[in-house]
């Protein structure tokens, strides 16, 4: 970071207000930075091992085609606040303290050393440790827009996701003002980005909910091992790879002068949705081999399509079950329609009756949500899958473009006065 840029930090007097509030957030899951081997056009095993940093500034947020790090921590805020500047301020705070924490500094002027009768600027808990490739992703909720006279500012592609078959969705764990996606390869590094933006935000928004991850569903690395999820099979053969320029730019990336329908300062950026996915760990532990591969149309071992003998042969789909996952959720079966996966297995203990709560939480970027998520979960009303899983939690948001240099700021696009 240039000194120029370290200078445009809020000052510890300037922001004593980020502490007096405590804020209990869940453990983070075991252990400490992961170790990592990789290939393709990820990092070198030298530079994960260093636990390398990930550039802050670009013309797209990082943590979206950013090589899957291994740890989430997910937070939704509500807005508490009526001020447009205090909110633009808390934005601006916001950029200045991910712009330090991504880069592996401490936030403001730190964790000690400063004023005895104030409380320091950062938590603290993650000194020492290497920046661990996190990446910090902010997201705008539909009810934003609701509020700072800002309803004729939402994009179209921003639309409240309808009910579909099966959703039980507990509204404690659904919606938001926005959203901070907070991805690194340790755990701790991940909680504690979250922890200080949530100080600082303090008196101007609160979580509405959170959700820890951990060992990655999805890979947008080239020829990196497929990931499994919690039912033991391989997720996200052939997604988008941040490597793949032209699938961002026509499934992912947001692009205003070639698609009317979003809004100019949605230029550059993506649309996230967010889907909390219990499954009943249980019930598929008893279930036969074959009927676990004919509910994805996969071969457990391998990964391999009905009828092919590995993991990224072209699938015949009419080889599979009419129902079969797989199937339901291909491009072929969805007139083209694509997104790009980033999703985390996690575990919240037990629901009281013994069982796991315990599944995926899923994580989706598209270029549109109409003609992503919402045409693709509407196929999946027959899938097989659907047995052994539930959508518990949902929210989506508008992801703006990333900050371009040091002087500018995550939200500018929307909310500055040349916007």
């Amino acid at each position: 970071m240039t000194d120029a840029a370290e200078s445009s930090t809020p000052s510890r007097r300037a922001l004593i207000g980020w502490g007096g509030a405590g804020l209990a957030l869940g453990a983070a899951a075991a252990g400490g930075a992961v170790a990592m081997t990789r290939t393709g056009d990820d990092l070198t095993p030298t530079a994960a091992e260093a636990g390398a940093a990930v550039e802050f500034h670009g013309a797209h947020q990082a943590g979206i085609a950013t090589p899957v790090q291994d740890r989430l921590h997910f937070a939704a805020f509500d807005v508490t606040t009526e001020d447009r500047a205090e909110f633009v301020q808390m934005l601006k705070d916001w950029t200045a303290a991910a712009r330090r924490m991504t880069g592996g500094k401490a936030v403001g002027e730190g964790a000690y050393g400063g004023l005895a009768e104030a409380p320091p600027d950062d938590t603290g808990e993650a000194l020492g440790l290497k920046p661990s490739r996190l990446t910090l992703t902010i997201g705008f909720g539909p009810s934003l827009f609701g509020k700072f006279d800002l309803a004729d500012q939402r994009p179209e592609a921003l639309v409240d996701l309808p009910q579909f078959a099966g959703d039980n969705l507990d509204k404690n764990r659904s919606g938001g003002d926005l959203c901070v996606q907070a991805c690194a390869d340790d755990p701790q590094v991940a909680v504690h980005a979250i922890r200080n933006l949530a100080r600082i935000g303090f008196g101007k928004v609160v979580i509405r909910w959170s959700q820890l991850g951990f060992g990655k569903t999805s890979s947008t690395t080239p020829d990196a091992q497929t990931p499994r999820n919690l039912m033991g099979f391989k997720d996200g053969t052939r997604n988008i790879a941040g490597t793949e320029t032209d699938r961002l730019e026509k499934f992912v990336w947001a692009d205003s002068a070639k698609d009317a329908k979003d809004a100019p300062w949605m230029h550059g950026g993506s649309y996230l949705v967010a889907r909390r996915i219990r499954m009943h760990i249980e019930t598929w532990d008893r279930t036969s081999l074959q009927e676990q591969e004919d509910v994805f149309g996969r071969d457990k071992g391998e990964g391999a399509p009905v009828g092919k003998a590995k993991e990224r042969d072209k699938p015949f789909l009419p080889a599979m079950k009419p129902d079969a996952h797989v199937r339901l959720a291909h491009p072929d079966s969805n007139g083209g329609a694509t997104i790009l996966r980033r999703g985390y297995s996690f575990t919240d203990g037990t629901d009281g009756l013994g069982r796991l709560d315990a599944g995926l939480f899923f994580l989706a970027y598209m270029k549109d949500v109409r003609e992503g998520f919402i045409r693709i979960q509407r196929h999946l009303a027959t899938d097989a899958l659907n047995e052994y899983i539930q959508h518990v939690g949902s929210a989506v948001f508008a992801v703006p473009p990333g900050v371009r240099d040091k002087d500018d700021w995550w939200g500018s696009t929307l909310f500055s006065e040349e916007a």
